[in-house]
């Protein structure tokens, strides 16, 4: 039983001294704060190569998000598409069944989501 989780502990154990070597090169080779004082433009926020135009604190519309969250969800029940048709004929119409559910919900949410003019931006 214990051979089995043996690889495991040996891989957290190798990749917990990787990263302490990482940090202490890290601290012993880094810059050190009394460079950094010289130069005050490391305090900066810097974007694409370019200056802040303008302030980072200014408020987003909600419908982004709305909009960012159904593309996730959508994205993901199609991703559950490529699975299903790997194994669907091996299954047999079972399978067949069952996504026709699937995309049956997934039809009714989306025309839900329209009807309610969530994708559209205003």
């Amino acid at each position: 039983m214990t051979d089995q989780y043996l690889p495991v502990l040996l891989l957290i154990l190798f990749s917990a001294f990787v990263v302490g070597v990482i940090l202490i090169l890290n601290a012993w080779l880094g810059p050190k704060a009394k460079q950094r004082k010289d130069f005050p433009s490391k305090y900066i926020p810097f974007e694409c190569g370019s200056d802040l135009l303008q302030e980072n604190n200014r408020r987003m519309s909600l419908r982004y998000y709305l909009i960012a969250l159904l593309f996730v969800l959508f994205d993901l029940e199609v991703i559950l598409l490529y699975p299903w048709a790997i194994v669907a004929r091996k299954i047999g119409p079972i399978a067949y069944i069952e996504i026709f559910i699937f995309l049956f919900f997934l039809i009714i949410a989306l025309i839900y989501v329209y009807r309610r003019k969530a994708v559209e931006w205003r």
